[in-house]
């Protein structure tokens, strides 16, 4: 054997290892928000590199429908975020998962001084008290089962903000601090805990935005890249944060924002 070939060979344990980081096979993930948008493009990702998913949402026939398509054995279930009940109830009949990811949200957009209560309920309701409850459900019992990774979806609202976003910005800035906590409390369990912050996403919670022909060439030009990120982009954060290539990673939030925060400067929409 010449002395290439046995190097070679003696790299070879260490050079498999490597390969299977993003190997998902034999990983059950919990994946809130499905039914469509960055939730089933991370469906779809997950599914690829060899997880079973299964699929959660308000949207019944949505999961249902998507379930199938995505192979693995994968499940589709009707979860409500905004009944604490639904949410411990599925947690406890689905047992034990290696992964949470959850990416429902909401925005009402109007200024301070026009928000409603109900305005404020609603918001909160789903950004950041579903959020409280999944991570409630399932951290301990991640913990009882030796590990696991939650994933949450963020926003770069979390850290710069426009008039008409506060309520929306103060939930991802809060959804932030609630995983980071997590982080904390559950990382002597080896259950890992990080939010994905996206930039402005082509999505339908983002509708109202691009139907605007000036707010959507603002927003585009806002980020370094000059365009609105495609709910695909964002899957690769989400393989990597549930992956083995992500071990020593929690507490953590990863950027995918196209340069937005990177640079200087805002856009102020009619209100």
């Amino acid at each position: 054997m010449t002395p290439s070939a046995a190097k070679a060979s003696a790299l070879a344990p260490e050079t498999e290892t490597y390969r299977s980081l993003f190997d998902l096979s034999g990983k059950n993930v919990v994946l809130i928000g499905a039914a469509s948008g960055i939730g089933r493009e991370s469906a779809y990702a997950l599914a690829a590199h060899g997880a079973r998913v299964l699929a959660a949402d308000r949207d019944a026939a949505g999961v249902q429908d998507l379930a199938p398509t995505l192979g693995n054995n994968s499940e589709g279930h009707a979860v409500d975020l905004l009944d604490a009940r639904s949410v411990e109830d599925y947690a406890e009949q689905i047992g034990p998962v290696d992964a949470l990811v959850f990416t429902p949200a909401i925005n009402v957009r109007k200024l301070i001084a026009d928000y409603t209560d109900d305005d404020f309920q609603r918001v909160t309701g789903l950004n950041l008290a579903a959020s409280f409850r999944l991570i409630r459900a399932f951290a301990p019992r991640m913990a009882a089962n030796g590990g696991g990774s939650i994933v949450g979806f963020s926003s770069i609202r979390a850290t710069t903000v426009e008039p008409g976003q506060g309520v929306y910005a103060a939930t991802k800035a809060g959804l932030e601090m609630l995983l980071k906590t997590t982080a904390s409390e559950f990382g002597p369990q080896n259950v890992r805990a990080n939010a994905i912050r996206p930039g402005v996403v082509e999505t339908a919670l983002t509708e109202q935005l691009r139907s605007n022909e000036e707010w959507n060439r603002a927003y585009a030009e806002k980020s370094a890249l000059g365009r609105w990120a495609r709910p695909s982009e964002l899957t690769g954060a989400v393989v990597y944060l549930v992956s083995d290539a992500s071990t020593f990673v929690t507490g953590s939030v990863i950027t995918v924002d196209g340069g937005w925060t990177a640079q200087d400067g805002r856009y102020t929409p009619p209100m």
